[in-house]
């Protein structure tokens, strides 16, 4: 391939506002010294070794999580708490100076994601212990964001699935009154997309959490769910520490609550 034409191909691959890898580069056909020499004349710019971007646009989380997730063979979305604050749900969500975004993936993150300002920081969150792994990259619970005209689009949970992601983060990253605020605002959800949510769901304290918390709401969705149908396991689940037991669910909450 020659100059002029991998100069084409790198425009088509790496468009203004996204980052690539050499490793990811060299996969689509452009030589480790074609890319050296990208970097020497400033075509291609250095953000930590072995990262690049083409300068002319402002990096934004966005444009790194969809860089991330077309480089990566591990299925990535945001979810959680971040995935909520897409679709809207912001009204019991801090406001940081600089917002932390959360991926879900069953593969760690790599370690250069945080080492330059793109406007937020990222945390990740391990799929192995909460979702099947069929359902980790099913789309049904996936929504796609545009973020840039004509550049890939981020995925990220539905509101469903995101609600359980939540719950896996109670009560070391999320407290018990912040999650059973979030779901106040909840009452619109799908109970088909919630019964594909808690069929994948492989973490018994999610659902037997998730349960309880519907049931104080009372929100309409709640008289289509079956929690016969879920494999609720087990036993006592502590979950709050010095806190009483629930006893249809078999969780320990806040006494105050």
């Amino acid at each position: 391939m020659g100059n002029h034409e991998a100069g084409r191909v790198l425009k088509e691959i790496l468009p203004l506002g996204m980052v690539a890898t050499k490793q990811w580069l060299q996969t689509q056909g452009l030589s480790l010294h074609y890319i050296d020499n990208a970097v020497r004349r400033g075509a291609l710019i250095v953000i930590v070794p072995g990262v690049y971007y083409r300068d002319g646009i402002q990096l934004s989380w966005q444009g790194l999580v969809a860089s991330l997730q077309r480089m990566t063979n591990s299925p990535i979305h945001v979810g959680g708490v971040s995935a909520l604050e897409l679709h809207g749900v912001t009204h019991f969500i801090s406001r940081q100076s600089i917002p932390t975004v959360t991926l879900y993936s069953p593969s760690r993150l790599p370690a250069w994601l945080n080492k330059f300002n793109a406007g937020a920081q990222f945390e990740w969150r391990g799929t192995k212990r909460l979702w099947s792994d069929s359902f980790t990259s099913d789309e049904i619970c996936l929504r796609q964001q545009e973020w840039f005209k004509g550049l890939p689009e981020i995925s990220y949970s539905c509101a469903e699935r995101a609600y359980l992601e939540v719950l896996h983060d109670v009560p070391n990253q999320m407290s018990f009154e912040h999650a059973d605020a979030l779901l106040q605002g909840l009452y619109n959800l799908s109970p088909r997309k919630l019964e594909l949510a808690l069929t994948a769901c492989t973490s018994v304290k999610v659902k037997r959490l998730f349960f309880w918390l519907a049931e104080r709401n009372q929100h309409a969705w709640f008289k289509y769910l079956k929690p016969e149908k879920y494999d609720l396991g087990t036993g006592k689940r502590v979950i709050a520490t010095q806190g009483r037991l629930e006893k249809k669910w078999q969780i320990t909450v806040p006494r105050e609550m």
